[in-house]
Order: structure tokens, then C-alpha cells, then sequence
């Protein structure tokens, strides 16, 4: 299987999403915004397409190569307006998710056809397609991995602050807007690193499953990132493997198997789980329990 440099370039792509994708994922979900990467895919399809229109008119071959930067740049937008609009509070940020929902996939299905393309064009994206990752959207793949692994670990702390206790990072005099800001562009870039190998429309799976594994035995948010980022690499490489062995698509592969291994956590937890010792914060007095038996015997 790594013989074949077809085999290795979606092995790279695989690992690299592993790794990225729950890092930002552990924010998410300390931010109670499980379901923004969902968003942010969809806007990112009317980028695809928007790039597959400009390179039919700029005559490119092949004309999807400004699919990913066009992903890049309608995801980031995206991912900052809805953080703009969550913060002004005109609307819920549910509203705003449902609003990047159907405007996206909208506006993606409209432009591919006004490119002279077909709905089919755009399955690859939807769903991944990790055998067609060339090394041009490898070398993209490396290079926004890069910057979301660089930002996300060097500001996690501030980054945890604004997510856990947004009242109280403000209060300490954190420029919380960027913060915020930050993160959703580094969720943006993480749909677009995944979404060769897993698709737009699972590529939130691949951010939160893997977090809400590590949350099952991990007792510190430093912990849960590092669990989540290796169980990520796990499932990713496993699935890649599984699909090599069998016809069957990769992203949902992925996804189901991530999935399959947080019931089995779940399943084994209280099996595992080690019992808590009671603690007596005032071993040298007498327990109220007890003086109560004693008063009662009286």
C-alpha cells in the first residue's frame, strides 16, 4: 500500500486532518458551538464553486485548481460574519448556522451550474475523495495544517479562556473579539484542510467525535486536546486502511468507525473508571454522621 505514491499522498492527507481537526474541535465544544464546522462547510462549497467558475473563465486545466482557495477565502468569511453576528446578538447563533446552511449549499449548487459544471462535480467535495488529492492540494493541506496546529497550541490558553469564560476573558483584559475571531477563522481553515478527506457535509464529525472521546477519560483540557488530536490520527489512518483493503468511501469510513470507537469507550467508562476515595477535609474532628448516631443513642 505505501508503494504506490497515490496510497501515501491520502495517507499524509489523513494524518494531517486527524491531527488538526480535533484541536480546533476541543474549542468548539468548550465554546458550546459543536455544530459551527457544519456551517462553515457549507459556506466553504460556495467557495468551490466560486473558484471552479473563475478557473473555467480563466480557461485554467484543471478547472477546479482555485477550488481550495476559493474554499479557503468563502470559509473564513463566513466563519468570521457568523462570530460577528453571534457577538451583536441581532439574531441566535443557531439562526446564523441554519442561515450558512442553506445559503451555502445554495449558492454552491447556483454557481457550479452558471460554471458549466453538474451537481456532480461537487460530490467530491460534499464527501471526500482521498484517492484524488494531488500534490498541489497536499501542498495546501500541509500548509493550512500548519498554521492551525502553529495558532491553535501557541494561543490555547487564551483561546480556552475566551471559550470556557468568555465574561471572565474579557474582565482579565483579553482582546476577546479577536479571540474569538481567531478561532473561527481557524475553524474555517480546518474545514477546508478536511474536506478532501472527508467531505464538507462530515467534516464536523472528524472535529467533535474524537473530542468527545478524550472527554470520556481525559481530566484536563490540555489532555483532551492530545487525546483527541491522537484518536483523530487513529481512526483516520485505520479508516484510509480499511478503504484500501475495500470498495467503500473513505470520509464515511472515517466517520462510522469514529463513531463505533465512542460507543465502545462510553460502553467500557464506568468499567474503568477508578473510584474516588471519600475525603474528610477535617480528619481531626468528629464527623457529623457520627455525633448524630451518638446524640441519638442518648
Amino acid at each position: 500500500m505505501l508503494s504506490s505514491p497515490l496510497m501515501q499522498r491520502a495517507l499524509l492527507a489523513a494524518i494531517l486532518v486527524g491531527a488538526t481537526a480535533p484541536i480546533v474541535g476541543t474549542f468548539l465544544v468548550q465554546r458550546r458551538m459543536a455544530l459551527m464546522g457544519d456551517g462553515i462547510g457549507h459556506v466553504a462549497l460556495t467557495g468551490v464553486a466560486l473558484g471552479w467558475l473563475i478557473g473555467t473563465w480563466a480557461d485554467l486545466v484543471p478547472q477546479d485548481t482555485l477550488a481550495i482557495p476559493g474554499a479557503v477565502v468563502a470559509a473564513v468569511v463566513g466563519s468570521i460574519v457568523i462570530e460577528l453576528v453571534r457577538e451583536r446578538g441581532r439574531t441566535s447563533g443557531d439562526l446564523a448556522l441554519a442561515l450558512m446552511f442553506y445559503g451555502g449549499i445554495a449558492g454552491g449548487v447556483l454557481l457550479i451550474k452558471v460554471a458549466g459544471g453538474t451537481n456532480a462535480s461537487l460530490v467530491s467535495y460534499l464527501f471526500g475523495s482521498i484517492s484524488t488529492v494531488s500534490t498541489t492540494d497536499l501542498w495546501w493541506m500541509v500548509a493550512l495544517a500548519a498554521l492551525v496546529l502553529v495558532v491553535g497550541i501557541g494561543l490555547r490558553v487564551a483561546l480556552f479562556t475566551v471559550s470556557h469564560d468568555e465574561e471572565f476573558a474579557r474582565a482579565s483584559g483579553l482582546p476577546t473579539r479577536w479571540l474569538a475571531i481567531t478561532l473561527a477563522t481557524l475553524a474555517a481553515l480546518t474545514v477546508t484542510v478536511a474536506m478532501r478527506v472527508v467531505g464538507l457535509l462530515l467534516v464536523s464529525a472528524i472535529m467533535i467525535v474524537p473530542v468527545a472521546i478524550a472527554q470520556l477519560y481525559a481530566r484536563s483540557f490540555g489532555r483532551t486536546m492530545v487525546a483527541a488530536s491522537v484518536t483523530g490520527v487513529s481512526v483516520s489512518v485505520v479508516g484510509l486502511v480499511l478503504t484500501y483493503w475495500n470498495d467503500i468511501p473513505p470520509g464515511a469510513t472515517i466517520v462510522v468507525l469514529a463513531i463505533a470507537v465512542y460507543a465502545v469507550a462510553a460502553g467500557l467508562r464506568p468499567a474503568l473508571r477508578r473510584p474516588v476515595p471519600a475525603h474528610d477535609p477535617h480528619p481531626d474532628l468528629p464527623d457529623d454522621v457520627v455525633l448524630a448516631r451518638e446524640d441519638t443513642r442518648d
